[in-house]
């Protein structure tokens, strides 16, 4: 994922809303969302390259998201896929707070990553990049630098996002909307990542558009207090619509 942002215990009746981009290279092999074959608990798509994913929530209701941390030149390569963090949460019964001592150990051994992980109780941040941290009561951005910063596209969408939560508008299409923005930001207002103007300019809006990589998948998910999980899909590369719902027990 490249653009996420989420409310968590602050809607009323839910315990998470989150909607989120995918930006990836158009090329690479990929599974729309599904229950897996060899991990039935787990709903996500899956990265067929490397074997892990972006995004997942679990039927006991664990759930987990990553994206990149954008900085160059790379630091790699590195042998295992960030991918395989959500993965192995997901699959795993070790309590997030447990989890995230693991990835104080571990995280080191990955390219430079955000990670929010969770269960229907509590939800933590951590990137190998930065800090970590619990995550309090609040709607929140994550792009390609750590938690909140205020890179356009974050500022934008937590303005977007909020102001339909302010107003009780939860709807489904209002999301997939802040999700399909494709504004550019400024040149004035653009980080500076190490991959060019032209790129950040690229990679400035909540959705992205070029010839070979862009926002491919864009997701709805909504946790209500009763355990309601919905989960929605629009995938442009491939283009499919897809949606989930299941009660966590």
């Amino acid at each position: 994922m490249c653009t996420i942002l989420f409310s968590w215990k602050k809607i009323p009746g839910y315990r998470l809303v989150l909607i989120a981009n995918r930006d990836e290279f158009y090329e690479r092999p990929t599974a729309l969302a599904h229950w897996w074959d060899d991990y039935p608990n787990i709903l996500a798509g899956r990265d067929l390259q490397a074997g892990g994913t972006w995004m997942g929530i679990s039927k006991n209701g664990r759930f987990a998201a990553i994206t990149n941390f954008r900085k160059f030149p790379l630091e790699g390569p590195f042998e295992t896929s960030r991918g395989d963090l959500v993965k192995d949460f997901l699959s795993s019964d070790e309590s997030p707070a447990s989890y995230l001592d693991k990835l104080n150990r571990i995280g080191k051994g990955f390219e430079g990553y955000n990670l929010i992980f969770g269960d229907t109780k509590e939800l933590f941040y951590h990137s190998n990049k930065g800090p970590s941290t619990g995550i309090e009561p609040n709607t929140y951005g994550l792009s390609n630098h750590l938690l909140d910063t205020p890179w356009p596209k974050i500022n934008k969408g937590k303005f977007l996002f909020n102001r339909c939560i302010e107003v009780g508008d939860l709807d489904k299409e209002t999301f997939f909307d802040i999700l399909s923005n494709q504004e550019k930001a400024p040149d004035s207002e653009l980080p500076e990542t190490g991959v060019g103007l032209e790129k950040e300019r690229m990679l400035s809006p909540i959705f992205i558009k070029s010839e070979n990589y862009g926002t491919r998948i864009s997701s709805v998910l909504t946790v209500s207090e009763n355990g309601e999980v919905n989960f929605y899909e629009r995938s442009f590369v491939p283009e499919k619509e897809s949606d989930f719902s299941f009660k966590i027990p």
